[in-house]
């Protein structure tokens, strides 16, 4: 078992090798968490634990449009005019690491 633990361990290690999406380092989330840390206490007027959960979720969201190199402003505007024409299985291609990817294929 130990041995496939150190193998499991060891590919994991290795993926940035070999998928250069990958990060070496998680440094980029560390510094998107810390807008969050220092809210923290502004967090407990959220209004409820359902509306703690939903800002939550967007600061997620808009996080990671930053992450992506996504200006979330944008991002947003263009989700919400076509999330009501949008079926529930393409949901995921408005999500930000996707959506990059069919604003260039509009452009085409």
């Amino acid at each position: 078992i130990s041995d496939m633990f150190k193998t499991d361990r060891w590919n994991a290690f290795t993926l940035f090798l070999e998928d250069g999406r990958v990060r070496l380092t998680n440094n980029a989330t560390e510094r998107a968490l810390r807008g969050i840390a220092l809210g923290r206490k502004s967090w407990l007027f959220a209004g409820s634990e359902r509306g703690g959960d939903r800002a939550a979720f967007m600061y997620s969201l808009i996080v990671t449009a930053r992450i992506n190199d996504i200006d979330p402003q944008a991002w947003r505007a263009d989700v919400r005019d076509k999330l009501p024409n949008t079926t529930a299985s393409r949901v995921p291609d408005l999500l930000p690491w996707n959506w990059q990817t069919s604003q260039r294929q509009l452009a085409t």
